[in-house]
């Protein structure tokens, strides 16, 4: 867990009342898919960022260090989280090999 940690193990109507109106970078603890949407169950507030930019930033470096983490950026004020799963296809750059010369 990162350093800024707020909270562990809530779900998203505590967060949106603990954190009102606010930018935050979470963790889903407990998440499902149905209709190739994510259902985040049990949430972790990894960090409160003053903005949006801010908070993609940091999604982005937590992203980049915890690939095996269920990270997501969002505002609060959104009544309800809307994840689109996306199938990815192909290689990502860091987890291609790599061949010495």
């Amino acid at each position: 867990m990162a350093a800024g940690s707020l909270n562990l193990d809530m779900r998203c109507s505590d967060v949106r009342a603990a954190h009102p109106d606010q930018w935050l970078v979470i963790e889903a603890l407990e998440a499902r898919t149905e209709d190739r949407r994510r259902i985040v169950d049990r949430i972790a507030v990894v960090e409160n960022c003053p903005d949006g930019a801010n908070a993609l930033r940091r999604y982005r470096e937590l992203h980049r260090d915890h690939r095996d983490r269920e990270l997501y950026f969002v505002n609060t004020d959104n009544s309800v989280l809307d994840i689109e799963e996306l199938l990815w296809t192909g290689i990502r750059s860091g987890d291609a090999p790599h061949h010495s010369r």
